[in-house]
Parts: structure tokens; C-alpha cells; sequence
């Protein structure tokens, strides 16, 4: 019984695709679907393949610079935007609250913070910056009054 029904299948299969009147156009959509097919499913893994590419390459490059490597001395203003970018990763303080500034290697720190830890959080995240000498730390929590310009 199987056999007759496969056999069957096979038949209504031949009869489709080989008809004298529509046979010639349902044999090109059908390769043209196949072709469509397998070509979305090779571009598919070609987009899984190199994501797991780039991400083992991440992972080569983070373990080799584990630390980061000495540089020249920073101007100023470079010193600075690379304090915010460390401060300011992984932390929850509002950016645009908080103004950084270098002058000779000494990272000033103004602005409000809304819970008092953030103040010590900030002004130790900021000596750990390579190429900070020293920091002024003149942050204040909302609602009182900001210090003033303190010796370094």
C-alpha cells in the first residue's frame, strides 16, 4: 500500500512538472524557489560565522591587552575626555551633571551627584586613570552648597 502511494505521489509529481502546457514554467519556479532558498540560508550562516569570528577575535585582543600599555603624555583636553569615558562606564551618576577638566595632568571634578558615595567613587576612579597627577575633586551632593577651589 505504501509503495502504491509514494508511487502515486511520484507520478502526480512527473505529470506536474513535465504537463506540455505549464510543465517548462513550473520547472523554472521551482529551481528559482530552490535557489532562493538555499541562497538565504547560506548568507544566514555566513552571518552566524562571522559574528562567532568577531567575537573570538574580542576575545584574543582583550586577553592580550589585559593591561593597558604606557603612553606619551595626554594634553589636557584628550586627558580629559578619557577620564569621563572611564568615570562614567558602569556607573549610574548622570553625565550631564558632572563637568571634567584637566589642567597639567590634574583632573578638576565640579557638578552635583545625587547620592554622596558617587563623590569618593568618582574622585578614586579618577586617579586610576593613567596620566592623571593628581585630582580635584569639587563635586557636591544636590541641594548643598559646592566647595570651593581646594589646594591639590
Amino acid at each position: 500500500m505504501r509503495k502504491l502511494i509514494a508511487a502515486a505521489g511520484i507520478g502526480a509529481g512527473l505529470v506536474y512538472f513535465f504537463d506540455p502546457d505549464g510543465g517548462v514554467r513550473r520547472r523554472a519556479e521551482a529551481r528559482d524557489r530552490l535557489r532562493a532558498f538555499f541562497h538565504r540560508r547560506g548568507r544566514a550562516l555566513e552571518g552566524l560565522a562571522g559574528s562567532a569570528r568577531s567575537k573570538a577575535f574580542g576575545l584574543v585582543q582583550k586577553a592580550k591587552h589585559r593591561r593597558e600599555q604606557p603612553k606619551g603624555e595626554l594634553d589636557d583636553v584628550t586627558l580629559a575626555q578619557k577620564v569621563e569615558s572611564t568615570i562614567f562606564r558602569d556607573l549610574d551618576a548622570t553625565k550631564g551633571q558632572i563637568n571634567v577638566n584637566a589642567e597639567d595632568g590634574v583632573v578638576v571634578l565640579r557638578g552635583q551627584v545625587e547620592r554622596p558615595e558617587l563623590i569618593g567613587e568618582l574622585e578614586e576612579r579618577s586617579r586610576r586613570v593613567q596620566g592623571v597627577t593628581g585630582v580635584e575633586n569639587l563635586l557636591h551632593v544636590a541641594g548643598t552648597e559646592a566647595p570651593m577651589h581646594q589646594a591639590h
